[in-house]
């Protein structure tokens, strides 16, 4: 399906492709640039937690430069603190 950019430097997806697709009004969109050209997607709304086999599992990114070590020492120590009724130190 071929598009056009008009004089403002809009895109117009044409009705069909946009009820296919889920793009409404206000809808938010992500475009990605891609060595073929420019990908253009909808950003969807999803929790960051979702339950996997009874344990919560974060779907999001971690920040760069992130220590999962420490941090995982860190919530250890916290909830060994939390069941010893201490301060997890």
């Amino acid at each position: 399906m071929d598009l056009k950019i008009d004089k403002a430097g809009r895109i117009l997806i044409p009705k069909p492709l946009r009820e296919r697709l889920g793009f409404r009004p206000d809808c938010a969109l992500e475009a990605v640039e891609q060595p073929e050209g420019v990908l253009i997607k909808r950003i969807e709304q999803r929790a960051s937690m979702v339950k996997v086999d009874g344990l919560w599992v974060h779907q999001g990114t971690a920040e760069p430069g992130a220590n999962f070590g420490s941090v995982l020492e860190e919530v250890r120590s916290e909830r060994i603190g939390q069941t010893l009724g201490t301060d997890g130190a």
